[in-house]
């Protein structure tokens, strides 16, 4: 890639589009008008000027094509997890020795004790912080960024002023505190220690989204958001790393989106649903913190063409967000949209060849309105209504069906962070609430709950996924959960993405048992996730599985000798 190709990856200036197939690849790679970042031969970017993003980008480009937006999914229990009897089991004594834990977040602070070996030096085999530009410093082939490895951070520790040689800096924490609850070491005197604790670690600092995509799903300027596309770089980064170094990794997932259907067919879905049968990756993902908070409905009109109607509040200070309607084939439903007052704003009709895109003008309210009766990805309806600057009050939705079956479908509000808090459902279903990616099959996908008590974090989202699937996998420690903080400090951490550090550190024990002690050397994903649902520990009073805990609670003790009691290896 030259260097005016690179400069369109992070430029303001041109827009990225999600391309998906080897197809679709070369057809970009032979129009001048684009340029593209392949991530392998399935999937890809193309980079183009941004005023070719408009109204009409649903209907030109489609859904899949626009990168969706990720946000932050948090806000130490080891005994709970069965951490400390693997450790100290001597046919077991686990620490993560071997493996590598990657984390796609906020970036880390290298300079933590928690991130140390006993001599001082660091247990990070690299930081790629997309954040910093450099002119020859980035990955090779990934042609944005800065890449630090682990000399230059070792330098960096032994100087007086860490952040001139390294400058990346976690300023927000949250990649910090998953990489210590994960893989942090043994701090004797504070009482902490990380599930993995001798596990080394691989970094991706995420850039923020660009302006025009959070322009486009009216996300607010001061939210922390990250691109989809970014992500799947990241991913493909700490791939490469594994594989140079010849480890097992697992990638810690503390991210997630309300965007989508809701069953894992995003493009980034695909792609994690691809890597999981690979042989020594793991990847592990955060339920989500959207079980409470009213984002969530889920509507049936039975074939007599009865009407439903959904109400949803919208604040007095929301500035704008997006609302996704998900249908089931072969179904398609009509919608009409009234205001606060009652006014009568629009109809959506159906019809099969329908692929529109309507922009509607009402008082101080801009809504853009795309009627896609097939998702390219996953064949269902999708209806996107995109407000700006929205009368506050309660609209109303008049949902129609059409055939003689009854229409089904569920409609999504953004994820917390990305929309006020004042602006819900006024009948909300707290069920089908799991951000993606935790709806991926191949993927560990990790709910929260209190070890204190043993009941679930209260706002943790809860499956199955849109197609009945059973996620999530397990409950993990995720309340008050003692991380790493600023300045070698310790704080209280709670949300689904403390859970998936935790489960992450405890997938890498057992990649740590299976692949570099090589009692299962083909360990993957798929298999990972079998163990790990097969040992959870289980109340007697409840069925399993079940939408609120998964196949149940963490127990990675129970997990092993339950397979090696059981000979079933």
């Amino acid at each position: 890639m030259n260097r005016e190709d690179r400069y369109k990856i992070t430029s303001y200036d041109y827009a990225d589009l999600m391309i998906q197939g080897p197809e679709a690849i070369n057809a970009i790679r032979n129009n001048p008008e684009f340029s593209i970042q392949v991530i392998n031969n399935r999937y890809g970017v193309a980079y183009l000027p941004v005023d070719n993003i408009t109204v009409n980008s649903i209907e030109r480009f489609g859904y899949a094509a626009m990168p969706k937006i990720y946000g932050l999914l948090s806000y130490a229990s080891l005994e709970a997890s069965g951490i400390n009897r693997i450790r100290n089991d001597e046919d077991y004594n686990l620490r993560g020795q071997g493996v590598l834990i990657g984390f796609i977040d906020t970036g880390i602070d290298y300079t933590n004790a928690v991130f140390r070996n006993s001599d001082g030096l660091t247990r990070i085999v690299s930081i790629w912080d997309q954040t910093i530009e450099s002119e020859n410093d980035y990955p090779e082939n990934f042609y944005y960024g800065t890449e630090y490895s682990r000399e230059q951070i070792n330098r960096a520790l032994q100087s007086a002023d860490p952040f001139l040689v390294v400058p990346s800096i976690d300023a927000i924490g949250h990649g910090t505190m998953l990489a210590g609850v994960a893989a942090g070491a043994e701090i004797e005197e504070s009482g902490f220690s990380g599930v993995a604790p001798e596990a080394e670690m691989a970094v991706v600092k995420l850039k923020t989204a660009k302006p025009y995509l959070r322009e486009f799903f009216r996300i607010p300027d001061n939210v922390i958001c990250y691109q989809e596309n970014d992500i799947m770089l990241a991913i493909d980064y700490l791939l490469d790393v594994a594989s140079r170094l010849n480890r097992p990794i697992v990638i810690c997932l503390g991210l997630g989106t309300n965007q989508g259907d809701h069953q894992g067919s995003s493009v980034l879905g695909f792609y994690l649903q691809d890597i999981g049968t690979l042989t020594g990756i793991s990847a592990v993902a955060a339920a989500g913190n959207e079980g409470g908070l009213g984002h969530h409905y889920f509507g049936e009109v039975n074939p007599s063409r009865q009407e439903e109607t959904i109400s949803l509040n919208i604040a007095e200070n929301e500035t704008g967000f997006s609302m996704e309607l998900w249908g089931y084939v072969p179904n398609i439903v009509e919608m009409d949209i009234y205001s606060p007052g009652m006014e009568f704003i629009t109809h959506i009709p159906s019809s099969l060849r329908l692929r529109e895109t309507r922009e509607i003008f009402f008082n101080n309210t801009s809504i853009v309105v795309d009627n896609q009766i097939s998702e390219s990805n996953s064949g269902d309806q999708l209806i996107l209504i995109r407000f700006q600057n929205p009368e506050s009050g309660i609209w109303r939705f008049v949902v129609e069906g059409t055939g003689d079956l009854i229409t089904r479908y569920h409609v999504w509000l953004p994820m917390h962070n990305f929309i006020s808090e004042d602006t819900y459902f006024l009948n909300p279903n707290s069920y089908t609430t799991l951000s993606e990616p935790a709806n991926v099959m191949n993927t560990i996908s990790v709910t929260a709950y209190n070890t204190e008590n043993e009941t679930l974090f209260i706002n943790s989202s809860r499956g199955f996924t849109k197609t009945n699937g059973l996620k999530p996998d397990i409950a993990a420690p995720g309340v008050d959960i003692a991380a790493p903080g600023p300045d070698n400090t310790f704080i209280r951490a709670t949300g689904t993405g403390i859970a998936a550090a935790h489960a992450a550190g405890a997938a890498a024990l057992l990649l740590e048992w299976g692949i570099v002690r090589r009692n299962l050397p083909i360990m993957n994903n798929v298999i990972i996730r079998r163990m790990l649902v097969s040992g959870a520990r289980r109340y007697d009073n409840m069925p399993y599985p079940n939408p609120d805990w998964g196949f149940g609670i963490l127990d990675i003790y129970r997990t092993i000798t339950f397979f090696v009691v059981e000979g079933l290896l």
